[in-house]
């Protein structure tokens, strides 16, 4: 019996070990992040995008952390510096992912800043990246025979489009775009050095 006491006792303390270092201090640590100078909070209109890009399930096949050059080739892939805590500081909940079946989404907006080919990339993946595995999104579209005033038509490569019918974009489709237009982490994240006086500049003279 006191052999028991001893193990549930050593046990709890444990416990409480691990619940301090992996969720108490992270959770310190986090808590009061600021958001960098340059990171805009969300429109309602990307927020709204936001919660598609969850709801279609985005964030199992794409992350948004690129890692630091020592860790991983992600800089020379094209996606932008390494993350810090500031660039999430109005994310809630978080999408990090744990998964890149896709490339890392982080700067897609600085990537690809064309409404269209959002749209288009959207509606069929192929069109513009050939064995993409991406799935396409069709239910975010309407076909229509002509587009109507305010209708937002995808103009889709040659032979992906419909005989006979245009391709609106749904407003779903436009909020999700404006979300990941709004992936867009290019600022600097430390301040820019003073810049050095020039070297052809003159010199000031002492006071007499």
């Amino acid at each position: 019996m006191h052999n028991e006491t001893k193990l549930i006792a050593g046990g709890m303390v444990m416990l409480s070990i691990a619940t301090g270092a992996l969720v108490v201090v992270p959770y310190m640590t986090v808590r009061d992040v600021k958001p960098i100078e340059g990171l805009k909070p969300y429109t309602s209109m990307e927020q709204r995008g936001r919660q598609h890009y969850i709801a279609n399930g985005c964030v199992y096949c794409h992350s948004q952390q690129p890692r630091a050059r020592n860790f991983a080739p992600d800089f020379e892939r094209g996606w932008g510096r390494a993350s810090v805590a500031g660039d999430y500081a109005y994310d809630s909940p978080h999408l990090l992912g744990s998964m890149r079946t896709g490339p890392d989404l982080f700067n897609i907006g600085a990537r690809q800043p064309s409404d269209q080919w959002h749209l288009g990339h959207l509606y069929q993946p192929r069109a513009y990246v050939p064995g993409s595995i991406m799935p396409s999104y069709p239910f975010l579209f309407e076909h229509k025979p002509k587009a109507e005033a305010g209708d937002v038509e995808v103009n889709l490569p040659p032979g992906f489009a419909p005989p006979g019918q245009k391709v609106v974009a749904r407003q779903e489709a436009l909020e999700l775009v404006a979300y990941l237009k709004s992936l867009n982490h290019t600022y600097p994240v430390l301040p820019a050095p003073p810049e050095a006086p020039s070297p052809t500049a003159p010199a000031a003279k002492a006071a007499p």
